[in-house]
C-alpha cells in the first residue's frame, strides 16, 4: 500500500514580540485519489440525476436502507453485491451502514472485515462548484468501529482497525490502529 502524500514547503513569516522571523517548514498534506467534474451555475447537488440514472439512484437506496434494518449477513450481503459493491467472504456489515447510493460499485470491502453499526462509506462528494468521486478500498480483516464515516478515494489496509465515531479521509496502513476526527494513527502493528 503505498501513501499519496506530497511534500509542500511553505514559506511562512512568524511575528515573535514584534521581531519577524522567516523560516521554511514542510508540511505533508495528504491527496485522495478522486476525479473531479464541474458544476454547471448551480452547486453540484442540483445536477446529481445528469450524474447517475435517477432509477437506479432509488434502486440502490431501496436496497441500502433494508439491509440497514436486515439482521442476516448472508443476505445482507447478497443484496449488497446486487447494487455492485464487491464484498468479500464472511463480511459482516452492522446494522443501519449507509453505503454510497450513487457509486455502490466504488467500493471494494476484503475478506472477513467487519463494518460497525451506523457507519458510512461515501464515494463522492458533491460540492459548490464541482463534484467528486473515488473508490475506497478495505483490506482483508479490517474493523471499522461504529458510527465511522470513510470518504471517497481511500485505502484502508488489511488487519487495521478504525475506532468508533472515527472519520477517514486518508489511507491507512495495514495493521493500524487509527481513531479521531479526522483518524490519525494510534498504533501501527495493532495486535489484539
Amino acid at each position: 500500500m503505498n501513501q499519496n502524500y506530497t511534500q509542500n514547503p511553505l514559506g511562512i513569516e512568524i511575528k515573535c514580540f514584534g521581531k519577524t522571523i522567516n523560516r521554511e517548514i514542510g508540511v505533508e498534506y495528504y491527496v485522495r485519489r478522486l476525479t473531479e467534474y464541474a458544476a454547471h451555475e448551480r452547486n453540484s447537488m442540483w445536477d446529481w440525476s445528469k450524474v447517475k440514472n435517477p432509477l437506479r439512484v432509488a434502486l440502490n437506496y431501496v436496497v441500502v436502507r433494508v439491509c440497514g434494518s436486515m439482521p442476516s449477513l448472508k443476505t445482507k450481503n447478497a443484496l449488497y453485491r446486487s447494487i455492485g459493491i464487491k464484498i468479500g467472504k464472511n463480511v459482516s456489515v452492522g446494522l443501519e451502514v449507509t453505503f454510497d447510493i450513487f457509486f455502490p460499485e466504488l467500493i471494494e470491502i476484503g475478506d472477513n472485515s467487519i463494518i460497525g453499526y451506523g457507519s458510512t462509506l461515501l464515494c463522492h462528494e458533491f460540492l459548490i462548484g464541482k463534484w467528486k468521486k473515488g473508490p475506497i478500498e478495505i483490506g482483508k480483516n479490517v474493523l471499522i468501529g461504529a458510527n465511522s464515516t470513510v470518504l471517497a478515494g481511500v485505502v484502508i489496509g488489511s488487519g487495521a482497525t478504525v475506532s468508533a465515531c472515527s472519520l477517514v479521509n486518508r489511507d491507512i496502513t495495514s495493521d493500524a490502529l487509527v481513531g479521531g476526527v479526522p483518524a490519525r494513527e494510534i498504533r501501527s502493528e495493532y495486535t489484539t
